[in-house]
């Protein structure tokens, strides 16, 4: 409708966002269904796969976004920049509403599922920022530079945030040494 790029973005953000929470709360109770004699761990490694899963659609996302950003920037298109900040406006409620529930009822720093999960709402409220941003430039000066620029900016967030999670799932599934631990130290004792 606004023909923001920067908008598409931060909604297909906070699309994958919505299913990526779906997926961390099946994810999350999945795991709690006891081990049997197939699964002697149970479904415990279910919410990494479900961070993982998570993480590459963001890098899918994200790409898409930086490769269509950085093409805008040579021609920028016209965007509804009035109607576009009242979207973001209303999307960084939404985000900070959920970013603020998913601090005060789960272990953000602790679970690798709920971790990414929380990563994509923060990620999703710093896109809304951005898109606030570049709204209020484009409706105020004219600039519509100002969209790609946010949008590639958006991209990078969530391409970094979302290859952070990757790293820490593979890691996890390939059963690396957990970060706590310093394996020098476990030899020595």
């Amino acid at each position: 409708i606004t023909g923001s790029l920067a908008l598409l973005t931060d909604t297909a953000h906070a699309i994958t966002d919505a299913f990526g929470l779906l997926v961390a709360l099946i994810a999350g109770t999945l795991m709690l269904k006891p081990a049997n004699s197939k699964r002697t761990w149970g479904f415990r490694r279910i919410e990494v796969i479900a961070a993982l899963g998570q993480s590459a659609l963001l890098l899918v996302v994200g790409t898409y976004a930086a490769i269509e950003g950085i093409r805008r920037l040579f021609e920028p298109p016209e965007v509804a920049g009035g109607s576009m900040t009242l979207i973001a406006f209303v999307g960084l409620l939404a985000n900070l509403a959920s970013a603020w529930a998913l601090l005060r009822k789960s272990d953000v720093k602790g679970n690798v599922n709920v971790r990414s999960a929380y990563l994509h709402v923060v990620g999703d409220a710093l896109g809304s920022v951005g898109a606030i941003a570049a709204g209020a430039m484009m409706y105020f000066f004219g600039w519509y530079i100002a969209d790609p620029i946010v949008s590639v900016l958006v991209s990078l967030l969530i391409l970094r945030g979302a290859w952070g999670v990757t790293q820490q799932a593979v890691h996890i599934l390939m059963e690396g040494t957990p970060a706590s631990i310093d394996l020098d130290d476990v030899k020595r004792t």
